[in-house]
């Protein structure tokens, strides 16, 4: 059972040496940077009601899931839960898109009518966005069995939250994916905390990549705020699943900044757990580790910030004067072919 070192993600770490080439680096920083303004910009269309629904954010997750995206191939397929933003983007999906969806707009993803927690396209294998907690579990592990049924190459990734390892599903599918030899990478984001529970309060085994051994599994954690690490350790895991068909349980750490979602203040937190979290901001840390490496200066982060900015902006106002889906299109993709006497009836119409 193999195992990496992980450190508290509360404590602020001291720079070290970049394992990754700069170019690389930068590019990761900006891909934070991006994830990080976009669910700004998010959180303050929520309340000016913009978005509608539900809507959760991956603030503080920057690094995780830059890393986690960078481990993947565009051939490899990945499902999400309802937290899924940053996903979309790192994937490759464009702002204005990922934008648009959430303001429930025809040009977004899922053509307005999936919103923030259904983000899906099937272009960059993006699977969904999952608003029921570990639905996607059984489906993606369904996807790695038609891989492995076809004789692909390509993985699976399913990323969950630490409340989802407690759900039926999710033993149900490890045994599945073990017993059948599935090329998948099953990824715990832990929190800490599902939404105000924390994890040792609801697990009895806290660290939860150990339950990779009731299936005789290969499991290990990473410090989610270190981007080049989770990028590490999700590549040798998505690796293994591609060469040798062997499902994975990868486990990161990775501390939200701010409430289960954009409505809850979060206020089982002390003020001294919150300024830990700000202490160990993944995008500050990375920020200092790139400037005293020389490999990004205070200005070029202020243009990178402004470059950004101007994208985030330019997604929110092309969401703005998006169109709403017409109603004629609500039952376009009830079912994937035509079936004969689907209903079409609207509320209001006459049942004949």
């Amino acid at each position: 059972m193999g195992d990496t070192e992980t450190r508290s993600p509360a404590r602020p770490r001291r720079p070290r040496k970049a394992r990754q080439q700069p170019k690389t680096l930068v590019a990761y920083y900006r891909q934070m940077l991006l994830i990080r303004r976009f669910e700004e910009r998010a959180a303050r269309a929520y309340t000016e009601a913009k978005i509608g629904g539900y809507c959760h954010l991956n603030l503080g997750e920057e690094a995780t899931v830059t890393g986690l995206m960078a481990a993947l191939e565009p051939r490899d397929y990945l499902f999400t839960n309802y937290r899924e933003h940053g996903y979309a983007l790192a994937r490759g999906i464009e702002s204005r898109r990922v934008m648009a969806e959430l303001y429930g707009r025809s040009t977004g993803v899922s053509k307005g009518w999936g919103g923030s927690m259904h983000l899906f396209d099937t272009e960059s294998r993006l699977l969904g966005g999952y608003g029921i907690v570990g639905g996607q579990l059984p489906l993606a592990t369904g996807a790695a069995l038609a891989i492995s049924y076809r004789g692909g190459d390509e993985v699976v990734m399913c990323q969950m939250g630490d409340g989802t390892t407690n759900i039926g599903a999710f033993h149900e599918s490890l045994n599945m994916a073990a017993l059948w030899d599935l090329p998948i990478v099953y990824v715990v984001i832990n929190n800490g905390l599902g939404m105000g529970t924390t994890v040792d309060q609801s697990s009895a085994e806290p660290e939860l990549y150990r339950r990779a051994a009731a299936y005789r599994m290969q499991g290990t954690r990473v410090d989610g705020s270190d981007v080049e690490a989770v990028r590490e350790a999700a590549h040798a895991a998505v690796e293994q699943a591609r060469t040798e068909s062997k499902p994975f349980l990868l486990e990161a750490t990775s501390p939200r900044l701010k409430g289960h979602s954009v409505v809850d203040p979060a206020r089982y937190r002390t003020a001294e757990q919150k300024d830990a979290l700000k202490a160990a901001d993944p995008l500050a840390r990375l920020a200092l580790e790139l400037e005293e490496a020389g490999i990004l200066s205070a200005e070029d982060r202020e243009k990178l910030d402004a470059e950004v900015k101007a994208e985030v902006d330019d997604a929110a106002a092309f969401a703005d004067e998006s169109p709403h889906p017409d109603v004629s299109t609500l039952f376009d993709y009830t079912y994937a072919t035509p079936v004969p006497g689907e209903s079409r009836r609207l509320p209001a119409d006459p049942v004949f």
